[in-house]
């Protein structure tokens, strides 16, 4: 029997001049399994060296894929502790140096990935990314021009090395890590909400456009997880607060005497559970996954928002010339 996904939909949109809706709330939720075998599937990771990153890579890995862990400033010792971990459990795993900022080992480290592959990668997961914490007064523009390259620019770098790849073979998938806070705002967090909207809306224009090349984007939006991601926003934070100005810093004393101090606190939940959300994803029948995955044990606020924009552009432009890739988006 055919299995119906929205690509089957959007292939008899073309024809038809309508396409059918069929609710995506029919399809089951990504769920993980540890049986799953993902032998013959290449795997493309950015910010590899500790958290998700290195979380994802070696999950992947044992469960068959060929992943091609990135990570920046090689050599270092997470490159060589998860190199000796490939070789001692006969892993298909493969550390290349990249650095999302540098437009030329992106290039560079996706042509390696594609040499050692022979051939696209199938899968991208843009999880590089930082945080610094401020007001938005005290942000200056050192800090912000470097969040937005890595946090906004640096997956877009990314997607462009490897979708056309994707599209020559026919398909592919891209999974972007953002935040609850791409969707939700706390004060005093500097640009990271800015960038992770940004990233949102890159990620589903992106979702809608590559349609027709059957390559499937899912943005998770992972809450609060303890990984080392609060040691780095703590470098980034302090030295930002080392170079403030008085005349900007002295609106906010109380926070601005936090920056640099933030150690994840009351953060427990596993980050392996985005390692598995991801494997989740890649299990599921290509034309059937969410466009976005909160990833949390605990309270998922941007739920709300994500139902509401995706009626709203149903609504907006599902019956327009734009419809068939809306519509095979959201499945409503």
């Amino acid at each position: 029997m055919t299995q119906i996904n929205r690509r089957l939909l959007l292939a008899g949109a073309a024809a038809t001049g309508a396409l059918a809706a069929i609710s995506r709330a029919a399809a089951a939720d990504p769920a993980y399994s540890p049986d799953a075998d993902f032998s013959g599937k290449s795997v493309l990771i950015t910010g590899c060296s500790s958290g998700f990153g290195r979380l994802t890579a070696e999950l992947l890995a044992r469960q068959g894929a060929r992943v091609f862990a990135t990570m920046r400033n090689l050599p270092r010792p997470e490159a060589d502790e998860l190199a000796r971990l490939a070789s001692a459990e006969n892993l298909d795993l493969h550390v290349i140096g990249i650095d999302v900022t540098d437009l030329k080992q992106v290039n560079v480290g996706v042509q390696e990935a594609e040499r050692i592959n022979g051939g696209p990668i199938d899968v991208l997961v843009n999880n590089a990314g930082i945080g610094i914490t401020s007001p938005v007064e005290v942000q200056d523009m050192e800090a912000t021009r470097l969040i937005f390259d890595t946090n906004v620019f640096g997956p877009h770098r990314m997607a462009r090395a490897v979708v056309p790849g994707m599209r020559s073979k026919g398909g592919g998938q891209i999974i972007q890590i953002s935040s609850q806070l791409g969707r939700v705002i706390v004060p005093y967090s500097g640009h990271y909400s800015a960038t992770k909207f940004a990233l949102e809306a890159m990620s589903e224009q992106l979702a809608y456009e590559l349609v027709p090349h059957q390559i499937d984007v899912t943005i998770i939006e992972p809450g609060g997880y303890p990984t080392k991601v609060w040691e780095n926003r703590n470098i980034y934070s302090a030295a930002l607060k080392e170079r403030s100005m008085a005349m900007h810093s002295e609106g906010y004393p109380q926070q601005v005497a936090r920056m640099g101090e933030e150690d994840g606190s009351g953060r427990n939940a596993d980050p392996a559970d985005v390692a598995r959300a991801i494997a989740g994803l890649m299990a599921q029948v290509p034309g059937t996954r969410p466009l976005r995955l909160p990833v949390h044990p605990g309270a998922k606020p941007q739920i709300p928002i994500n139902e509401v924009t995706a009626r709203v552009q149903t609504q907006w432009l599902g019956n327009s010339g734009y419809g068939p890739l809306i519509r095979a988006v959201h499945d409503s």
